[in-house]
């Protein structure tokens, strides 16, 4: 997410200034700045230019990199102004029905399971937002990990977090690897990623797309890893490979698309599980399973991680995040023998009412008339025990 948070704090300055807030304005500005991730540096571009050679992939631009099929236009001010007068005209979101549900970590089995090497059950257990702890190929895996309480470089301001993380970082067992997708606040939290570079055992490895390396050894985080599309990193038994989908970055006010963003195939030999990250629909989810087909078989994937919250209006959203029956369509697409529903339920960024996906995902997957073990959510702190690949 990027511009929903800022479009938060656009609304929460509004009503500030009309309020006679006596905060100074400054901060307000640097608040709502923050949170449409127009505070930060933008020195990651630099090493995804010199990178570069002739001749460049088609996504590699001068002025930064682009999506495969629709290039990437940000919306303007205009429209970002218009969807929030209407949001507080309409009184969107409205609250949820019933909070978001969460249950306790079953410790002892992620914990013994952390340590079975190559005996290890694959297992997801969903943090909370798109963090997801994937235990798979005798590795533990985090995705995009947030466990801050704001989506938001600043602790006063920003979307607040309605659920505390499935799992502490302190509950975490060692992590081997972590995967970032792309730079938005919500995906690439500092305090987050500084506190599991400094776990016992020393740091995990750290995966992210092209352009994101310097940034993170910006700030002392020099076991990483950043790859182009296609392109992988092989971890123990675990081949990790970057993926199109359709999105888009920046971080600063100067760095718009001068990073790559990206999902992961992490293809052990009993487990291959995709994570999207944050995308909007295109072909690349097509292009995913036919480029992986001569490894995959008849199956594609074991699991996909797929966003379903983050989605209206429609007309702002549609360009950078899917709707649940998108989401439904991308599960199709890459043949998954079962998907999880993730970036719901834990900050409120768009219109839709907090707990919604998982409504519109039941409805979505009934109208391609998939079972509900196909097409799964659940509550923060769950753990899912799943098959091994080949397994009937």
């Amino acid at each position: 997410m990027h511009l929903a948070p800022a479009c938060r704090a656009a609304r929460h300055l509004t009503l500030n200034l009309a309020r006679g807030a006596q905060r100074p304005l400054a901060a307000l500005l640097a608040a709502l700045l923050a949170q449409t991730g127009l505070v930060a540096t933008a020195a990651a571009a630099g090493e995804a230019r010199a990178a570069a050679a002739a001749p460049a992939p088609s996504h590699h631009r001068a002025q930064g990199f682009q999506n495969n099929d629709v290039e990437f236009a940000p919306k303007s001010l205009r429209d970002l102004i218009a969807w929030k007068w209407q949001a507080l005209r309409e009184g969107l979101p409205r609250p949820p029905s019933a909070p978001t549900p969460q249950v306790a970590p079953d410790l002892d089995f992620i914990h013994a399971n952390a340590k079975a090497g190559a005996a290890m059950q694959p297992a997801v257990t969903w943090i909370g937002h798109a963090t997801v702890l994937a235990q798979l190929g005798g590795l533990n895996v985090l995705t995009d990990p947030i466990f801050s309480e704001r989506a938001s470089p600043l602790g006063f301001a920003g979307p607040k977090r309605h659920v505390a993380p499935g799992l502490s970082l302190a509950q975490l067992p060692h992590v081997h690897l972590v995967v970032v997708s792309h730079n938005h606040y919500d995906h690439q939290d500092e305090p987050s990623l500084r506190a599991l570079a400094a776990q016992p055992g020393g740091s995990p490895l750290f995966v992210v797309p092209l352009g994101n390396k310097a940034w993170f050894t910006a700030l002392g985080l020099t076991h990483v890893v950043e790859l182009d599309w296609w392109q992988s990193h092989r971890l123990g038994a675990v081949e990790v490979v970057l993926t199109p989908v359709h999105h888009w970055t920046a971080r600063g006010l100067g760095d718009q698309l001068a990073t790559l963003w990206g999902g992961y195939a992490l293809l052990a030999p009993d487990f291959h599980l995709f994570f999207a990250g944050d995308t909007a629909y295109s072909k690349d989810f097509s292009r995913i399973r036919q480029h992986l087909a001569a490894r995959q078989g008849a199956v594609g994937f074991d699991l996909a991680v797929l966003p379903i919250g983050g989605y209206e209006p429609r007309w702002f959203m549609a360009t950078q995040h899917v709707n649940p029956g998108e989401s439904v369509q991308i599960h199709l697409d890459l043949a998954a023998r079962q998907s999880l529903g993730m970036h719901w339920g834990t900050f409120e960024l768009t219109d839709e009412p907090l707990d919604e996906a998982p409504r519109a995902l039941a409805r979505a997957r009934a109208d391609k008339g998939l079972a509900d073990t196909a097409f799964f959510v659940t509550a923060i702190g769950e753990t899912r025990r799943l098959a091994r690949r080949g397994a009937p």
